[in-house]
């Protein structure tokens, strides 16, 4: 095996190398980092992360930005809780509607789906820069969950609502099945199928698919409602957790998941990158959260460590963009 090839197979496994070696160090420094009980932690922690960095990876392979999937899932998490709780009356008409589970739910993601579409057409029809676009709803989405719930958290559901961020299922905890599944939907839709194929062809080279005859806005437009949608259920689940939805839920996440989304080997140019690699990312994330806390490191420190990682992440990215 010669030198090339060898950086070669470095760069495919990066992100695993750096989780076996985090591991590996966690391991050394504390012996409550591998066991059962902790493995499964993680787990649940990442899963809201991972569901919300799918969404991003394929905004993000279209070239694009997603800097509003913490408000969304914030907003989305109160609005489902307050339909499951209030219903909704219109005293004029003397007229109330009650919503079960599942429909609240769908009325959940239905929002965040719709809010992700303002997005996409914001920046197609608009042409409002992704970042600028996403920013907005940022603080749009913030502001509307404030008015939503008047700043306090929405509390006191029914048994079944907790099971979705706190129940087991054959032995392994529901958020966990609930990210698994939509791994598994995000795989087989970007490998399996012509939006997917189409989602590549525009982050690739955006004016090349154009003339090809694609539909670049209504494909940009898609990728943008998925990412809403899937901020919506990772919204639920978090709701469903703490048996409540908290006004500042969702702060920060959005740079998780575009941390998961860099350190997984999706390049921020568009065009490159997989789902099973944010899988990686997500658990690297996941893995350094649950390490720093392990080793009783600041609050403050946390966050310290994660910007560098994002910023030796990005780093990375633009030079292996470069060479190749």
């Amino acid at each position: 095996m010669n030198i090339k090839t060898l950086q070669q197979n470095l760069l495919k496994f990066q992100s695993v190398i750096a989780l076996l070696l985090m591991c590996i160090f966690l391991t050394l420094m504390t012996d409550r980092f591998l066991t059962p009980e902790n493995g499964w932690n993680i787990m649940r922690q990442i899963s809201v992360n991972l569901i919300i960095s799918v969404g991003v990876t394929l905004v993000i392979l279209t070239a694009g930005i997603d800097l509003s999937v913490g408000s969304v899932l914030a907003l989305c998490g109160a609005v489902t809780a307050g339909m499951l709780k209030f219903g909704a009356e219109f005293t004029d008409a003397n007229v109330y509607i009650g919503f079960t589970l599942f429909g609240a739910i769908v009325g959940g993601v239905a929002i965040g789906a719709f809010l992700g579409c303002f997005n996409g057409i914001a920046i197609t029809r608009f042409h409002i820069p992704p970042f600028v676009a996403t920013l907005a709803m940022l603080t749009i989405a913030r502001g509307l969950t404030m008015l939503w719930t008047g700043g306090f958290p929405i509390t006191g559901f029914e048994a079944n609502m907790a099971f979705i961020g706190t129940g087991w299922l054959l032995g392994i905890p529901v958020p966990v099945w609930i990210s698994a599944a939509v791994v598994a939907a995000a795989v087989i839709l970007t490998k399996k199928t012509r939006l997917g194929r189409h989602i590549y062809a525009v982050g690739g080279n955006e004016k090349a698919a154009e003339l090809s005859g694609l539909n670049v806005k209504r494909i940009k437009v898609i990728v943008y409602s998925i990412a809403g949608a899937l901020a919506a259920l990772g919204g639920i689940i978090v709701t469903s957790r703490l048996d409540s939805a908290q006004p500042n839920a969702g702060m920060g996440m959005e740079l998780d998941a575009i941390a998961a989304v860099v350190i997984g080997g999706t390049s921020l140019s568009g065009g490159k990158g997989t789902i099973m690699g944010t899988v990686q990312g997500a658990l690297i994330i996941g893995v350094l959260n649950n390490g720093l806390v392990l080793l009783n490191v600041s609050p403050f420190w946390q966050q310290v460590v994660k910007g560098l990682v994002i910023l030796l992440a990005v780093a990375i990215d633009r030079m292996n963009t470069r060479k190749e």
